[in-house]
């Protein structure tokens, strides 16, 4: 994983390393500097000023000067800031349902396909529930992966009322002992309170027909979008409870420090990250081996 992250944390690194090398005193000047690479990698003010404000207190307390020391201590302060525990893990309580959310063109449906591979991959059954029905395409979409994948896939036509696709597949789900239904939902209606009225309706169903399975609402974001995917954590979290993020399209191009920023100050556990086009390339989101990513050589 740490070799597939060092695109998208070359930047960063490479500046956090310089502002060593350019200031043999760890001083003011440093922290100063240090600030401004994290906030210009998105990682949010409030999150910044803990993370400095901890080096700062360690670099003080036990006299720390090696660029090389200081260099891990931050990488500590970054995974302990991100470190979720077990939260960071999918539910591993069976059945499952998962209802993925979020805004179109941020790889939700490409998302769906890689986790419900990697389930059939570790021996899980697995049936999908194309209940975005206001996008034009998405259930085909849907298939497509569900035939990739080689798991079923409930849908029905255009338009159709999308708790009733879900209605229809935890019964199919329950009727073939599914340990997994991933449901698909819209990233978009006419307006907010569509969008909330259509997951209170599907959560609804789930709890009234299949009570004892456990949930899992997980938020997909396009890492590329910067600090426009902190703000769909705002916006998602007002009409569902966010159990998790799924972090998409981390490769070279993004930044990577929105990860720390909703790990922090949103409180929400990353649970995937996504670091390629391919089938497998959806990761299961490690704090330690992220931050250790930001200075591998």
């Amino acid at each position: 994983m740490l070799e597939e992250k060092k695109g998208f944390f070359g930047r960063m690194s490479q500046r956090i390393t310089d502002a060593l090398m350019m200031n043999p005193t760890i001083d003011e000047d440093f922290f100063d500097e240090l600030e401004e690479i994290l906030i210009t990698s998105d990682i949010g003010m409030e999150t910044t000023m803990k993370i400095v404000d901890t080096l700062r207190t360690e670099v003080k307390t036990n006299n720390l000067t090696k660029p090389e020391v200081i260099k891990i201590r931050l990488g500590k302060i970054i995974a302990d800031t991100i470190n979720k525990g077990e939260a960071q893990k999918l539910s591993s309580d069976y059945p499952l349902v998962i209802l993925m959310i979020g805004i179109n063109g941020g790889g939700k449906t490409t998302s769906i396909g890689k986790i419900a591979y990697k389930l059939k991959k570790e021996g899980h059954t697995v049936m999908l529930a194309a209940a975005d029905t206001f996008r034009a395409a998405a259930s085909e979409q849907l298939q497509i992966w569900g035939e990739r994948v080689g798991v079923n896939v409930i849908k029905h036509a255009e338009g159709a009322d999308p708790s009733a696709v879900i209605y229809d597949a935890i019964q199919s789900a329950k009727a073939k002992g599914m340990d997994v239904l991933i449901c698909d939902t819209a990233g978009r209606l006419q307006n907010k309170k569509n969008l909330m009225d259509e997951l209170n309706k599907m959560n609804k169903v789930i709890s009234r027909e299949w009570p004892e399975a456990t949930r899992e609402n997980l938020l997909v974001l396009d890492a590329t979008t910067g600090k426009n995917a902190v703000s769909q954590v705002e916006e998602f979290g007002d009409v569902a409870d966010i159990t998790g993020i799924v972090l998409t399209k981390l490769d070279g191009t993004a930044k990577g420090g929105i990860v720390i920023t909703i790990a922090d100050e949103y409180d929400k556990p990353v649970k995937f990250v996504g670091l390629g086009e391919g089938i497998e390339d959806l990761k299961e989101f490690d704090p330690v081996d992220f931050a250790n990513g930001i200075f591998a050589d």
